[in-house]
């Protein structure tokens, strides 16, 4: 029954953000910032088909434990392109609020990004390993961590000053999405029912691909 139901739930997660994403890029009509969030939200489904694909194939067939390596690689992959998720919703910001300056903001998120990518590519994650660190899963996630803040703060302020009502709980959903992934990254090992907590985190990111889409439909 899991093997159904999460196969499915990840097949409609898929199918949904990547569709959405091309259908924002072929309709963004030279508006850069729905032609960026099209490409972004393509970049989040496709990055995560990396790892959920061989997770679904490994449900449905021989076990999870029998494709350690396969989902390792994949968790991978979508680590860094969760990564450059963040890089280019910071870009739909700087473009949805005209902003031109704040060089030390970009400096920071750069920074930030290349540090999280840096330290996934690190060999102690042991990513193809069957007992990989909580350690290195921490040291990761504390860059990642931090983007995802400063993202937070930087659409909160400019909705809440802008009066953006569009984009007014684009703050909440990557909020969302860190308090449902952190306790996963520190506690599903030794509670392995915490993992369920994936679910709502992916709600939350299909979530902020619909403001987006939804956004651009109104206009």
């Amino acid at each position: 029954m899991q093997a159904i139901m999460e196969t499915l739930f990840d097949a409609v997660y898929l199918v949904t953000v990547i569709t959405v994403g091309i259908l924002m890029i072929r309709k963004s009509a030279g508006r850069k910032q729905y032609l960026l969030f099209g490409i972004m939200a393509v970049t989040l489904g496709a990055g995560d088909a990396f790892h959920l694909v061989p997770r679904a194939y490994a449900l449905c067939t021989a076990g999870l434990e029998h494709y350690t390596a396969a989902l390792g690689v994949g968790k991978l992959i979508t680590s860094v392109t969760m990564t450059v998720f963040y890089i280019l919703l910071y870009y739909v910001w700087r473009l949805r609020y005209h902003v031109k300056d704040q060089k030390e903001v970009t400096v920071a998120v750069f920074l930030l990004s290349a540090v999280r990518i840096i330290l996934c590519l690190f060999p102690q994650n042991k990513w193809t390993s069957a007992d990989a660190p909580l350690s290195w899963g921490i040291y990761r996630n504390i860059p990642f961590a931090l983007l995802g803040i400063l993202v937070i703060v930087l659409f909160y302020k400019a909705a809440k000053e802008q009066h953006d009502h569009a984009f007014r709980f684009m703050w909440l959903t990557i909020v969302l999405s860190f308090a449902f992934y952190i306790p996963v990254v520190l506690f599903a090992d030794t509670i392995p029912a915490l993992g369920m907590l994936m679910i709502p985190k992916t709600c939350a990111y299909v979530w902020t691909v619909l403001i987006g889409y939804f956004d651009m439909k109104s206009q």
